[in-house]
């Protein structure tokens, strides 16, 4: 569902809203150690541990997002977007890795606004966006960050520490969305950090997860605290838990992962 004027060069996902809950109260987090909202955006400034970024700077070149006004470009592309189709301002733009139920790296460009949360699908070869799935501020309720964990007879893994954003209180997807891996019903999206954020100055303080975890914090409760009759959640918890990826063959995930499908990638020359 697209809002605002449609545009032809953005396939917008908007999320679909549930019923309202009539009960109250936050979800049980077990035994993670849970912080107030307020006290989120100091704590969110934790390091993330991720496995192996790319310091070799032609290593780093393979991925389009690294060339000149590449970024810069996108990001013009998005304000105009906003503007122009959503009538808000943007806040902040991060370059982020997205982990999908299936296990698979995408890379996107994740945009804080006025009172959306905007995860851009963003071809850095074409110079265009080619989807944009928005996520109201105020319907945000739970941010988890942790070491990601996955089945114990799960074939596929990954290393390192993540973050995971729900916006519904039904924290896990249904039967249908989870077995089909182009599922958009989801109800949360997960990321980690962007492999290339050492190989510049610039790209380190757009991957960096901890400062974008900062800024939705006070982004959320700044929409709650200003509109609590249009906020669909009891307020934001903050939790520091480990982060469940529940994939076990992963075969898909597996090849996609390896050859880095979901980046915008040189992926070498054919010819003589």
């Amino acid at each position: 569902m697209s809002y605002g004027r449609s545009d032809p060069e953005f396939q917008t996902v908007e999320m679909q809203k549930e019923q309202e809950d009539t009960s109250k109260g936050n979800a049980s987090t077990g035994n993670a150690a849970e912080t107030q909202p307020d006290a989120a955006a100091s704590s969110a400034s934790r390091g993330f541990r991720y496995p192996g970024p790319h310091r070799d700077q032609y290593e780093a070149r393979k991925y389009f997002v690294t060339r000149a006004g590449a970024f810069d470009q996108a990001v013009e592309d998005l304000k105009a977007h906003v503007i122009e189709n959503m009538g808000e301002t943007a806040h902040g733009f991060w370059l982020l890795t997205e982990i999908d139920h299936w296990n698979n790296e995408k890379e996107r460009i994740v945009v804080i606004t006025d009172s959306s949360l905007l995860i851009c699908k963003y071809d850095f070869i074409m110079l265009k966006c080619l989807q944009l799935q928005r996520i109201p501020l105020g319907d945000i309720n739970r941010i988890c960050m942790g070491s990601f964990t996955f089945p114990e007879r799960s074939l596929d893994r990954r290393e390192g520490e993540g973050l995971r954003i729900y916006w519904t209180k039904q924290q896990e997807p249904d039967f249908l969305s989870r077995w089909n891996p182009f599922s958009t019903e989801v109800p949360y999206a997960t990321f980690m950090e962007h492999p290339v954020k050492n190989s510049s100055q610039r790209l380190i303080d757009i991957c960096q997860m901890s400062p974008f975890v900062a800024q939705l914090v006070q982004a959320v409760q700044n929409v709650q605290r200003q509109d609590p009759a249009s906020t669909r959640t009891d307020g934001l918890g903050v939790v520091y838990e480990p982060i469940l990826i529940e994939t076990y063959t992963g075969l898909m995930s597996f090849i996609g992962n390896r050859n880095k499908l979901g980046y915008s990638l040189a992926r070498g020359s054919v010819g003589f």
